[in-house]
């Protein structure tokens, strides 16, 4: 026997929930207030209820410019007047204090619309989450790197300015004899290397800069910097003109090496000595100091005997100091590419990790993309799934709200709820989603997701019947054999994560032979420039002339039409019933 459930008591539900809610009436009046908004606002039950919400948070007068308010005015009259719930960007609303004062807060709220049994709107759910901690953060990690910024430009500055010194030393220098006009020459040229190595972006393109820069300069034919490799340990040498980088042991001989430990190597003619490279005749090797603390050597060489007089040697030593500013400001861009780097490759490895091949059924031909965004060390929610129930296949195609590694953590968790859901149940694809709703629920996490879930089970003459239901998620595409391709496009139930016991439906359709069903996330038609009306526009324009061709190919043409920027992460599905014979 079934055990009964009890009857939840939804007041007291309502009442407990941990994110802050208000319950409105379409003239937005509360109706009723939750324990965790009252505790946020400061305000009691009796002070809140029957009076109208910009009443119980009037706007402060001491900033007539807020528009808080206003945003979320417009924002509730929209789910009213639509029937649709609204996600509101992060807004600043002040707060009253019992003194009369305001105190400064930012929330990140959502309306969504209740309807009555003729689908009017009857009242509005508001809630809305207090971020003001994380906006502060956000706001002192943005000063930090302001902060940063500054700190880049005072050493940019800090080389135009000893540029513009050496510059007004060359020209007090221009009187004077042959010898004083060699050394104005150097100085010089030393202003040209200071100015272009601030361009520097990594080790090679600083070595290449000195050599394009220093060989006019001093006319050496060598530049050369050794500095300790990502781990430590022994030596790079990085030479001009050389297609790598030369491993050198910390406590080798080489010129090079001495001068990273603190010692300099002038070498006015090699005379039998073996050079540091082929076809030198002299050179000098200068370590590269940061305070007490050496970061490596800059060597420079030349092809015929050179005599190192004071002028020359001060020189050389100037253009070590400014190297020394170049070699931390790129090394430290190289250790922000490399973490990014790792910190992108690991997360788009373990979301690749969850995003499996489809299964091969009869009749059918699947296949799957998924593209991630180019931004460095960021990740998103999308995902798909394919697998057999009975004789039919499921399809999932969803987007778990955020670009991070919890978003794709959540994501996860979701896909793989789902797929035991589905084993375990069974049934429609609504009653599917409502489980997986009601779960996620106990999960206690406020995330949102979308998601279309499908199930393709075999007819008769090659025809399959498509069932499927969309928690919030974009329509799917229909490409038929023969017409032009259509939106399945039907009012979307909400989303998982707003409200667990709403109710779901599904829809039929069916595909005959040589039809191709086209499921995706939302990177894919989106774009910052467009509604999404227009991008689903789009969508259609691309997909006109695809009817016939393989699921793959499908797949691969309309990512190469619409997202071609890989402005954001894109998941795709696509079946195409295979034809009769």
């Amino acid at each position: 026997m079934e055990q009964e459930l009890p009857v939840p008591d939804w007041r007291r539900v309502f009442d407990v929930a941990p994110v802050p809610l208000v319950l409105l009436t379409p003239d937005l009046v509360v109706v009723d207030a939750n324990r965790a908004l009252l505790q946020n606002a400061g305000r009691t039950h009796e002070d809140t209820v029957g009076r109208r919400l910009f009443d119980v948070f009037p706007v402060p007068p001491d900033d007539p410019a807020a528009d808080g308010p206003a945003n979320l005015r417009t924002t509730l009259e929209q789910a009213r007047d639509t029937g649709r719930p609204v996600v509101m960007q992060i807004q600043k609303y002040d707060i009253p204090r019992p003194d009369g004062t305001f105190e400064e807060r930012y929330w990140s709220p959502v309306h969504v619309p209740v309807l009555d049994d003729e689908g009017r709107v009857a009242l509005l759910l508001h809630r809305t989450e207090d971020i003001t901690d994380y906006v502060r953060l956000r706001d002192e990690a943005r000063g930090e790197a302001d902060r940063e910024q500054r700190r880049v430009a005072d050493v940019e500055a800090d080389l135009l300015s000893r540029t513009r010194e050496l510059e007004t030393a060359v020209a007090e220098l221009r009187a004077v004899g042959a010898r004083q006009q060699r050394t104005a020459r150097s100085l010089a040229g030393l202003a040209a290397i200071v100015s272009a190595l601030a361009a520097a972006e990594s080790r090679h393109h600083l070595v290449d800069l000195l050599a394009e820069h220093g060989g006019a300069a001093l006319g050496a034919s060598l530049h050369a910097l050794a500095l300790p490799g990502p781990r430590g340990g022994d030596l790079l040498l990085t030479a001009s003109g050389a297609p790598g980088a030369l491993r050198l042991a910390a406590d080798a001989q080489h010129p090079a090496a001495v001068a990273a430990r603190g010692r300099t190597v002038l070498v006015g003619d090699a005379g039998a000595q073996p050079p540091p490279a082929p076809g030198l005749r002299s050179w000098a090797a200068l370590p590269l100091r940061s305070g007490e603390r050496l970061l490596g050597s800059l060597t420079v060489g030349w092809a015929g005997p050179r005599v190192f007089e004071d002028h020359d040697v001060r020189v050389l030593e100037a253009l070590a100091v400014q190297t020394v500013q170049a070699v931390d400001r790129v090394t430290r861009l190289e250790d922000e590419r490399r973490l990014a780097s790792a910190t992108r490759s690991l997360a788009e490895t373990l979301q690749r990790s969850l995003l499996t091949d489809p299964p091969h059924r009869p009749g059918l031909d699947l296949a799957v993309r998924y593209r991630p965004a180019a931004v460095e060390a960021q990740v998103g929610g999308d995902w798909y799934d394919a697998f057999t129930s009975g004789e039919g296949t499921t399809l999932v195609i969803g987007d778990v709200t955020g670009h991070d590694r919890m978003a794709a953590a959540v994501m996860g968790q979701v896909r793989n709820v789902l797929r035991g859901i589905t084993a375990a149940v069974g049934g429609p694809p609504s009653r599917v989603l409502t489980t997986l709703d009601r779960a996620l629920d106990g999960f206690g996490t406020a995330t949102l997701a979308t998601a279309v879930l499908a199930c393709v089970e075999p007819a008769r003459a090659g025809t399959h019947t498509l069932t499927w239901s969309s928690a919030g998620h974009l329509p799917p595409l229909l490409v038929p054999a023969a017409g032009p391709p259509r939106l399945l496009d039907r009012r979307p139930d909400l989303l998982l994560g707003v409200r667990p016991d709403s109710v779901r439906s599904d829809a039929v359709e069916v595909l005959a032979p040589g039809t191709t069903l086209l499921l995706y996330t939302d990177g894919l038609v989106e774009r910052r420039d467009a509604d999404l009306d227009a991008g689903l526009a789009r969508l259609l324009a691309a997909a006109v002339d695809l009817a016939g061709l393989p699921a793959g190919e499908v797949c691969d043409t309309v990512l190469a039409r619409l997202a071609p920027d890989r402005a954001d992460d894109v998941a795709l599905l696509g079946l195409r019933v295979l034809p009769a014979g």
